[in-house]
């Protein structure tokens, strides 16, 4: 090891100067301090994950709003600070370097290494600098007289959207293909701060090479793959927000606010390769426990925002595959991505399923990190070359972009509040000794020969950077150096990385190739593939040698074949790619590989998969469909009428003909000769429709009348009045009525009105009922929401939802729905919360404030001031679980445990703000959860009975009346029905004192 000095001066952040603060909603005092915890104390705040330990190695004033970090190959550390989020551009922004004086493993000096950066977020080392995301443009950082300064500063590619910092170009990582990569979800419109994040962008260039390759306006919106040396740039087939990581055999994962991972299955040149091929999403979200997932924050007192739902993720950032090969198991397979308004960290178990991923939950009620702290902001991480991971916590009081506050909110200030904090900590496994390398590193003073060796490490830290200065050093001296790696038996990793490295020297042979194709491990075989499609020029072996994979026992490994075969038009190659789409039809990754290659066979291959075709096999029809889509929008010789004739015909019933009209509907839009030809055919479609014997088919075809114009207004017109006799013909099957009033949207339905209005009703099925609110929904004004504020105590659960939809088509409907809030009409805790989101970003200003106004109130505000001191007590979860048997276990159960399951369950509770959990406590009323509001049931012998519905069938309704007591009554016996709005649970106010409620927060809130 090399200690690396710096030889300019620490500085220290001037926080007066750091934001403008009236631009920015603060206050004219500055940003504020109170309420954060002092870095000394801030470890003792998290909650780790058993086995493993923490240390904070970097806090203010040394670095300030961290975002990012680089640790190069002498062991410097490079922070990127974006102290201007969220709205201020005036140039605050920052590269630091820190660096450890006295060799404790915790940094004490602190270099400006560039400032003036409008809204950085993002570093990677190249060559010997830097290349930095600064919204609109990418830049190179080098200090060439190494006084820890930078200076020289070049724009390398420009055009980006300086759009909402969330949004912004960022994160660039160096991949295992030696192209860089760069995150990017492109634009999003802003209601309030369009003069100052209104910019959408410009064709994506490389400034100081005129003439070189342009990416499309501001990259489409797309992440982005760039050679800086060779200027070029292409599109990925996806985006990605914040962040965004490659696992050890390079598959490439990414993260959006609330879908918090997902995997980009089929890259962007598999894909143009066939423009007719339509695909309307590259990627899949692959977590098993939701992409909205709930997260287990233990914030003590949470900040909630205007927007930001309780209890799952909303703001997913910074996502990182564990690669660093010193944590133990499950871990050489976790993915991390932080979670900065809960204040966690979550961690994903990736595991392999066909194509693509399952990403797994680590514990069932338990985040990997956690903070009590409100003010600890997780947005980033790294693993570095110790093989710990860094967590880079940006620090502040709000983290939530203003364009999604109240307005009240921005006004009173706070924005900035901890502008000049942040935090970086090291994780390790327990007993980890310090951190190493800042006592520098020798790395990159080493020879390209033992840059080789490097390869074959544990921790892709010293792999990557080693490929990395292989390559951009153009080194041809290692080339035999890096062909002995490639046949390291005991390291896959040092094997693939040389490979790619050799790639990247134009030193790999097609025999190197072959012989990786036949590698033990499957993740090696797969790069194999790809690093083929660079040589297939070169040698028939190589493809023959590809040919052999078709039976591989690793289903990556056929996918990938399948993507390659695209690229090789031969006859044995089409017939490869036919068994493989036949070996893996079920996956759906597998079907679109197969279809990217042409679109020249497409009638072809589909009569093949008609003559197969096994209709107790899903993925049959979805290939028909695609098949016909592809047909359909692509060709126009006549081969979408057949099929459309072939699959309407009433006699027949072969399994295919509802996909083959899914397919139509798909795919007509996009070709205006076809959709006039088929529109020919509207009456047979309508008559499908209505007398075909097959439940599939008919859902499929008015699945096609509602994409085809409907031109005739007398076959329009007859066929609604048959819609409607149907439907009111009780001798006919329930599913079969509520189908036929699915069709009346067609047209005019306000004719209808009465008819529709009397199916409402207790005693009919419940998905008739459906079917006729949401026919219903369709008559412009009014009339129909007023309808649904008469009847509303009487309607059921399930048609609640359903009507509360038929307020939002239209201004006034919207103003009549928020007046009925206002007037107890409606109560608020029936509005969820995706609605909500809508009303209070209403377009209208005044609706919007309304809206926000009456669901934001704090209506147990006057209950929580007779018990504000619980709020300010610290409580016992220990004792706070004895209050839960004493008063709650006879209803509640807590986690799916003890107690009984009447009431809602307890344990799904713990992410809510503690005033609000007080309130709901001391009066239960104040927000009834859905499913548990008390019900009157009238019946037709003038019985009386009262209880929670749990269950809507079209025969019956079930009440659970008290615990462990349910009673199933049938709809023929109800006379009548109606909501009490109001709650079976009894309150706690005046039951229990300060410390015992306390007590049961601290119980409901620990996810434990």
């Amino acid at each position: 090891m090399k200690k690396t000095k710096f030889s300019h001066a620490l500085i220290f952040l001037c926080l007066s100067g750091i934001c403008l603060l009236q631009s920015c909603g603060g206050n004219s005092s500055g940003p504020s301090m109170k309420g954060s915890v002092s870095p000394k104390d801030a470890i003792a705040t998290f909650e780790l994950e058993p086995g493993f330990q923490m240390e904070l190695i970097a806090n203010e004033p040394l670095v300030s709003d961290p975002v990012d970090m680089e640790i190069d190959e002498f062991g410097r550390l490079y922070v990127v600070e974006m102290p201007g989020y969220p709205i201020d551009k005036s140039g605050t922004g920052r590269i630091v370097l820190l660096s450890d004086e006295d060799d404790d493993g915790v940094m004490d000096k602190s270099t400006v290494f560039a400032d003036n950066l409008i809204l950085p977020n993002g570093i990677l080392r190249w060559k010997k600098g830097v290349l930095i995301t600064d919204a609109p443009d990418v830049l190179y950082l080098e200090d060439t007289d190494g006084d820890g300064v930078a200076d020289v500063r070049e724009v390398v590619m420009t055009g980006f959207s300086l759009s909402n910092p969330h949004v912004n170009v960022n994160n660039p990582v160096y991949g295992l293909d030696n192209w860089i990569h760069l995150s990017h979800l492109g634009h999003i419109g802003t209601r309030k701060y369009e003069e100052e994040f209104g910019d959408k962008g410009t064709n994506i260039v490389f400034p100081n090479s005129p003439g070189s390759p342009e990416l499309p306006k501001n990259a489409n919106g797309h992440s982005v793959r760039f050679r800086p040396d060779i200027q070029v740039a292409e599109l990925a087939s996806t985006r990605s927000q914040f962040g965004h990581t490659y696992d050890r055999w390079g598959r490439y994962l990414l993260t959006h606010n609330q879908n918090h991972i997902y995997h980009e299955v089929i890259a962007a040149p598999y894909l143009s390769r066939n423009p007719g091929l339509l695909v309307s999403n590259s990627s899949e979200s692959i977590s098993d426990h939701g992409k909205e997932t709930e997260v287990f924050q233990i914030t003590t007192n949470p900040d909630r925002q205007l927007f930001t739902p309780v209890g799952l993720t909303t703001s997913s950032s910074g996502l990182t595959a564990y690669l660093g090969g010193t944590f133990p198991e499950p871990f050489e397979n976790a993915v991390f991505v932080a979670e900065s308004v809960s204040n966690l960290v979550h961690v994903d178990i990736l595991k392999e399923k066909g194509a693509t991923f399952i990403a797994e939950r680590l514990r069932e009620n338990k985040e990997f990190l956690a903070s009590k702290d409100s003010w600890s902001r997780p947005v980033n991480m790294y693993v570095g070359p110790d093989g710990a991971l860094y967590v880079l916590d940006y620090y502040r009081k709000i983290i939530e972009h203003p364009e999604w506050m109240s307005d009240e909110a921005v006004a009173a200030g706070g924005l900035y509040d901890g502008v000049g904090m942040g935090r970086i900590y090291r994780i390790t496994p327990k007993g980890t000794g310090k951190a190493d390398w800042t006592s520098g590193l020798t790395f990159g003073e080493e020879s390209p020969k033992e840059w080789v060796k490097h390869l074959a490490s544990k921790n892709n830290w010293w792999r990557n950077n080693a490929q990395r200065l292989i390559v951009t050093a153009q080194n041809q001296e290692v080339i035999s150096d890096l062909e002995k790696m490639a046949k390291n038996k005991d390291s896959a990793e040092g094997r693939l990385h040389a490979l790619w490295t050799l790639e990247g020297l134009k030193g790999l042979s097609t025999d190197l190739i072959i012989q990786a194709l036949n590698d033990p491990v499957a993740g090696v075989r797969e790069n194999a593939i790809k690093l083929s499609e660079m040589h297939l020029s070169e040698s028939n072996e190589l493809i023959d040698a590809l040919l052999n994979l078709k039976t591989d026992p690793n289903a990556r490994v056929r996918f990938q074949l399948l993507c390659t075969l695209g690229f090789i038009d031969t006859q044995e190659a089409a017939q490869v790619a036919e068994e493989l789409l036949f070996q893996d039809l079920s996956d759906e990754w597998v079907q679109i590989a197969a279809l990217s290659a042409s679109s020249s066979k497409n009638t072809a291959l589909l009569q093949t998969v008609l003559t197969r075709f096994d209709k107790d096999v899903p993925a049959y029809g979805s290939l028909v469909r695609r098949l016909t889509a592809m047909i359909t929008a692509n060709e126009n010789e006549g081969e979408a009428e057949k099929l459309l004739q072939s699959a309407l015909k009433l006699s027949e019933n072969k399994g295919w003909e509802a996909s083959v009209l899914y397919g139509i509907a798909d795919g007509v839009k996009r070709n205006e000769e076809n959709e006039k030809a088929l529109t020919a055919y509207m009456d047979k479609v309508v008559l499908a429709f209505f007398d075909h014997p097959n439940a599939g088919l008919r859902k499929s075809a008015l699945n096609l009348i509602k994409t085809l114009d409907f031109k005739d207004e007398n076959l329009l017109k007859s066929s609604m009045d048959k819609a409607m006799a149907i439907a009111s013909d009780q001798s006919i099957p329930e599913d079969r009525r509520a189908e036929a009033l699915r069709f009346l949207p067609e047209g005019d339905v306000s004719p209808y009105a009465d008819q529709l209005k009397g199916m409402i009703a207790t005693t009919e099925p419940i998905v008739l009922q459906i079917a006729a609110m949401q026919a219903l929904g369709n008559i412009k004004g009014t009339s129909v929401p007023e309808y649904v504020l008469s009847k509303w105590n009487s309607l059921t659960p399930e048609i609640r939802d359903v009507a509360l939809g038929t307020f939002m088509s239209e201004s006034e409907r919207v103003k009549l729905l928020l007046e009925a809030l206002k007037d107890g009409k409606i109560p608020t805790a029936a509005i969820g919360w995706k609605m909500r989101v809508r009303l209070m970003n209403n377009g209208d200003e005044a609706t919007r404030n309304f809206a926000r106004e009456l669901l934001t109130k704090n209506e147990g505000e006057e209950i929580n001031k007779k018990y504000q001191k619980a709020l300010e007590i610290n409580g016992d979860p220990i004792a706070g679980k004895s209050v839960y048997i004493e008063n709650c276990a006879l209803c509640h159960q807590f986690r799916g445990k003890g107690g009984v399951a009447f009431g809602p369950d307890l344990g799904t509770l713990h992410n809510w703000h503690p005033k609000d959990l007080m309130a709901n406590i001391l009066d239960p009323n104040l927000s009834i959860a859905p499913g548990f509001d008390l019900w009157e049931v009238t019946l037709k012998d003038g019985e009386i009975i009262q209880g929670m519905i749990m269950n809507e069938t079209s025969a019956a309704i079930s009440l659970r009346i008290s615990p462990g007591i349910e009673q199933t009554i049938n709809r023929q016996d109800i006379e009548a029905i109606k909501g009490m709005n109001m709650s079976l649970m009894p309150g706690l106010a005046g039951q229990l004192d300060q410390q015992k409620i306390a007590d049961l927060m601290a119980f409901i809130r620990n996810s434990e």
